[in-house]
């Protein structure tokens, strides 16, 4: 290789597993939201089409926010994607709509 060619790394961020609607479980969806910061997390992305972790955290640590996405997302509130380095994240509204019925309309309801 010549001195002036660099090489390219291509390094890829992991995907995130996501559970399928039909394996949601109920006790999981009202475990993650009975956080008040994961409840934020949802309220907001209730109003977005979906959002970066950064626009979510409010200022909390990297560490507890990854524990609270992760929470979210194993519950299959949450549906987040790799662009480039950001993670975007989305509500997974019309699969919980599917699996239950009007629940977080209902819960989103409430304040």
């Amino acid at each position: 290789m010549a001195i002036w060619e660099t090489p390219v790394i291509m390094s890829s961020m992991r995907a995130y597993k996501h559970p399928n609607p039909e394996d949601l479980v109920l006790e999981r969806v009202l475990y993650a939201l009975s956080d008040p910061v994961r409840m934020d997390i949802v309220r907001h992305l209730a109003g977005v089409t979906e959002a970066s972790c950064g626009e979510l955290d409010g200022g909390r640590p990297k560490s507890s926010m990854s524990h609270h996405f992760r929470v979210l997302r194993d519950a299959g509130l949450v549906q987040t994607r790799n662009v480039g380095t950001t993670h975007m994240n989305s509500l997974r509204s019309a699969e919980l709509d599917v699996r239950f019925p009007g629940l977080l309309g209902a819960i989103l309801s409430q304040r």
